[in-house]
């Protein structure tokens, strides 16, 4: 399975377990000048962006080390891009859904 595959089926995964625990998808794969956040979604009053890493071996760690300081300041970047464009504020959360094999890790307010 490619590399894309790999991260298309992961988003699918992370897509079916947000939806099962009640959450609205916004976006999938919304993309911008800047970059692309994986899903947004609706959670309770939260706007929530969510980054999806997969792994399918710890050669290279646990998914979730992949949302380095760099990465969590450019989804902040994102996120700010996504809300100028709602016209409306709303609180903001970052979670990081990290899939190893088909096991699912949801870390909510995984940074601020």
């Amino acid at each position: 399975m490619g590399r894309i595959d790999l991260g298309k089926e992961g988003e699918k995964l992370a897509v079916d377990y947000l939806l099962a625990k009640g959450y609205e998808i916004l976006e999938k794969n919304f993309r911008t000048p800047i970059g692309e956040i994986d899903i947004i979604a609706k959670h309770g009053k939260y706007i929530v962006i969510i980054e999806v890493k997969r792994r399918m071996s710890e050669n290279f760690g646990n998914p979730e080390m992949a949302v380095n300081y760099r990465k969590q300041e450019k989804l902040k970047k994102l996120a700010l891009f996504y809300l100028s464009k709602l016209g409306k504020e709303y609180p903001v959360r970052f979670d990081i859904i990290a899939i190893k094999d088909k096991q699912i890790k949801h870390i909510e307010n995984a940074f601020y």
